[in-house]
């Protein structure tokens, strides 16, 4: 390269350099955009379903992106103390939330104390999945369909209980809602995880549960527990021939747990916008969907404008069934 043409070639490369920022703005951030890690918080246990989505759509914006996507497990709180965490961390794009309906929407409504402000400490980026739970009986329980089951719980009129994963949680929530469309009174009978619950359902000593579909996925297939209808408005992919409970009792009824990616609040418009598109665009890649079906999640994809409003109607939605079932913050 000789002198003069390389003085030329670097005033010309410097002359772009400054004027890249003035033409392009966002595309100059998406440029720079990430430098390093980024950080997707969980506020879930390692192992579940939550777990295993968070992990697909870390890989995914791992290879979009071409920097290590960290999952990071920070159970607890119905995953308030995940959630926590990412709302106090710098708004740059480094640390994202991995949340559920529960850390959006409900336990607003279930914990008195709430570490965060669900609507102001955090910025949508994209909707991912939902998973549906599923309403079972013991083996034992003369109900084959839901209408089955309401007439038999109405014949006992407070001698029936049902097993949920959590006061509050989403599996509690979908029973409370069947409750008020069907008019059956039956108790709830609080567990603090799926374990304790699926032994109980097994050996009779609850006669009814509404849970998730995988852990009992077993026990449905060898006939110990049967499935009445699950929560989702359309079928389950790990259940294809149990009936929702939209089209076998309650018309519209649909109680599913979906999965989303936030980040903090003022985090650059640039970066959510770049975020927001690989996510979805992963989502509806063949890929990705046949794997989340897998697994017996139902793709998701949404906009974070799509999910700013799934939030905002939700919230209003399940504000009426939290209150119809008469919970009160704890």
């Amino acid at each position: 390269m000789t002198h003069t043409f390389r003085r030329r070639w670097l005033l010309g490369a410097a002359a772009a350099s400054f004027a890249t920022p003035f033409l392009a703005p966002a595309a100059f951030a998406q440029d720079k955009y990430p430098k390093g890690p980024i950080k997707l918080v969980l506020g879930f246990a390692p192992g579940g379903i939550t777990d295993i989505l968070a992990r697909l759509t870390a890989a995914r914006l791992e290879a979009a992106l071409k920097t290590q996507v960290i999952v990071d497990n920070r159970p607890g709180a119905g995953g308030n103390i995940g959630a926590a965490t990412v709302a106090r961390s710098t708004p740059d794009g480094y640390t994202l939330f991995f949340g559920a309906l529960g850390t959006a929407v409900t336990n607003q409504f279930i914990y008195a104390n709430m570490p965060f402000d669900t609507a102001n400490d955090f910025v949508p980026v994209a909707l991912v999945a939902s998973v549906p739970n599923v309403l079972l009986v013991h083996k034992d329980v003369p109900a084959k369909t839901i209408q089955e089951l309401v007439a038999l719980v109405k014949s006992k009129p407070g001698e029936m209980t049902y097993g949920a994963a959590g006061l509050g949680s989403s599996t509690h929530l979908a029973m409370e809602l069947l409750k008020t469309e069907t008019g059956m009174q039956i108790e709830n009978v609080p567990y603090k995880g799926s374990a304790l619950l699926q032994q109980d359902l097994l050996a009779g000593r609850i006669p009814v549960a509404m849970d998730s579909i995988s852990i009992h996925l077993p026990h449905i297939r060898s006939g110990a527990v049967r499935a009445l209808g699950v929560t989702s408005p359309t079928r389950a992919p790990d259940l294809p021939d149990v009936p929702t409970i939209a089209e076998a009792a309650v018309p519209g009824y649909d109680a599913v747990v979906w999965l989303y990616v936030a980040a903090p609040a003022k985090t650059p418009p640039e970066i959510v916008k770049l975020l927001s598109n690989e996510i979805v665009g992963a989502v509806k890649s063949d890929e990705m969907q046949t794997k989340m079906r897998s697994v017996g999640a139902i793709p998701m994809p949404g906009s974070s404008e799509e999910l700013a409003r799934h939030i905002s109607a939700e919230t209003v939605r399940w504000k009426k069934i939290v209150d119809a079932a008469g919970l009160k913050p704890e």
